[in-house]
């Protein structure tokens, strides 16, 4: 079977977030953006650096009209990236989700950390979740307002 390149983000303007991981904190923000960040089977450095590219620069903090105009730069906010490999969950054959478009652990821990890493390089103050552990994530979404970022996008 063949895979398409498709990191996939799912990001959500929150007022805060935080991850814990065997009831202790590991990662928390106030305002800003929870990022569930997915690897696929053959993502590579430019997937990477369009999500990044993406994320830094949505503008979807409201400005003093209440327009969304902002990013979360603009607005001194934080990021919080987890990785959610289940986000490639593919259930069009029976009840139990397939991940076989998931990237291997150690590829996607790789693209993961290189995604951290490139927003960090943006100045944007980022905070992590725990790779490859089971994780307790609390959110107050604002808005709500959820975003859909997909790498297939660029091609």
């Amino acid at each position: 079977m063949c895979y398409a390149s498709r990191m996939r983000a799912v990001v959500q303007r929150v007022n805060e977030a935080s991850v814990t991981v065997d009831g202790k904190r590991v990662g928390g923000i106030g305002r800003g953006l929870l990022v569930y960040l997915g690897a696929a089977r053959g993502d590579e450095p430019k997937d990477v650096h369009y999500i990044a590219e993406k994320i830094s620069g949505l503008r979807v903090f409201p400005n003093d009209d209440g327009r969304m105009s902002l990013s979360v730069g603009d607005v001194g906010g934080a990021v919080l990236v987890v990785s959610q490999f289940t986000l490639f969950g593919d259930v069009r054959r029976g009840r139990r989700p397939s991940f076989d478009g998931a990237a291997d652990p150690g590829d996607a821990e790789r693209l993961y950390l290189e995604l951290v890493g490139r927003l960090r390089d943006k100045g944007v103050p980022v905070e992590t979740g725990t790779f490859r552990a089971m994780m307790l994530v609390q959110s107050t979404v604002d808005g709500p307002v959820t975003i859909q970022i997909d790498s297939r996008k660029l091609y």
